[in-house]
């Protein structure tokens, strides 16, 4: 038996993100399913194990049955939304590691511009759900007044102000415009284009502010380091993968938490994370950073350890997350930018980083950390 730290990304595919696809969501997830195998050199025959989410519409033997797997030895779905969407990887790479398949399938596909929308209210009868009920209760209806309590408490802790979290979409956007995959392609914004677009959640989310709500499909296929050596594309291995979910946590927040200013499993994920990988947040060279809303980037770099709590504003105002900057962030325009596959696109842009082949590329990155939330991992090149 092998470690999670033998295991790589050897295959990554997208569909086009778009805002009607016009096509089902199985055909997007075997689109990008089919691109992912190709690209690691692999035929649908070899895959046996696949991983997706618990809210995908996509049933693992019918996708099967359209990509021409012949026969599957693990499945595993993550719950938790964006913030399970890097332990995708985790139960892909344990699968790879403890024998039980060889070569897993991570697909994440869904019509959810065109079709269920998760930022309308009770989308998908989310109120009817345990422990949603409650939030549900005191009006909470909607993803961007859920976060934007939680996020208000950092805000007015660390005086940090709407225009502030500007600074970060800009720049989101700036990378999002030179990203042909985008779907901001060359469209950057101002400051004052982002103070213009109107409040959501007034004071904290603006319209900028929120993630897209993306038609779209991405994969990508996880294997053994001594197998991906094998294959024709730079293997990125699993340095390290990790969760942590605390008592009375939901989706990314948790409003039991004694204190509301930080992400505290946040922090004890990057802990986790450096400590399997031996790395130290220097030693990072390139972060993708899940963003539903903009003030979990600052919230995330803070619990992460690349700048001090309430300094994240200053450090991205000051050019550390811009291409040339300590720390890039979100290369390909993230989740605000280029589109919302529940953050399983951050994976491949990660992977596209440690092969070099980045639209905008980070010189000599051979490091990349993908947090999203209370799941994450380090990848580097093998």
């Amino acid at each position: 038996m092998s470690a999670i730290r033998d295991t790589a990304i050897v295959g990554i595919g997208q569909t086009e993100f778009s805002k009607r696809s016009g096509r089902s969501e199985l055909q997007l997830a075997a689109e990008a399913s089919l691109a992912a195998i190709a690209d690691a050199g692999l035929t649908p025959a070899d895959i046996d194990g696949t991983v997706t989410f618990t809210q995908d519409a996509n049933d693992e033997l019918e996708l099967m049955r359209c990509l021409g797997i012949e026969e599957l030895h693990w499945t595993a779905r993550t719950p938790f939304g964006g913030g399970g969407s890097a332990a995708t990887v985790q139960l892909a790479a344990a699968a790879v590691a403890s024998g039980a398949a060889s070569h897993v399938l991570v697909y994440r596909a869904f019509n959810e511009r065109s079709g269920q929308r998760f930022g309308q209210p009770d989308s998908g009868g989310q109120a009817a759900r345990l422990g949603v009920d409650f939030h549900f209760a005191f009006g909470l209806d909607t993803p961007a007044k859920i976060y934007s309590v939680w996020y208000k408490r950092y805000m007015d802790r660390y005086g940090v102000t709407n225009e502030d979290l500007g600074h970060y979409v800009v720049q989101a956007r700036r990378y999002a415009a030179t990203n042909p995959a985008a779907w901001f392609y060359e469209r950057p914004i101002t400051l004052a284009d982002h103070q213009a677009s109107r409040w959501i959640a007034e004071p904290v989310l603006r319209l900028f502010d929120c993630c897209q709500e993306s038609d779209g499909g991405v994969a990508l296929v996880v294997t053994s380091l001594e197998r991906a050596r094998d294959l024709a594309p730079p293997p990125v291995r699993v340095l390290s993968a990790a969760q942590v979910h605390g008592r009375g946590s939901h989706m990314l927040f948790n409003f039991y938490e004694k204190d509301l200013s930080g992400f505290a499993e946040a922090e004890r994920l990057g802990d986790r994370l450096r400590a399997q990988a031996g790395l130290a947040p220097s030693d990072i060279d390139v972060a993708m950073i899940y963003e539903n809303f903009s003030p979990v980037v600052l919230m995330q770099l803070e619990a992460h350890r690349f700048c001090a709590p309430g300094e994240a504003r200053d450090f991205i105002r000051e050019g550390h997350i811009a291409i040339d900057g300590t720390l890039p962030v979100n290369t390909h325009g993230g989740l605000l930018g280029e589109g919302y596959i529940h953050g399983v696109n951050n994976i491949l842009e990660a992977t596209r980083q440690l092969r070099g082949t980045a639209a905008n590329q980070v010189k000599d990155a051979s490091t990349a950390l993908v947090a999203a939330g209370r799941s994450g991992m380090i990848l580097g090149r093998a």
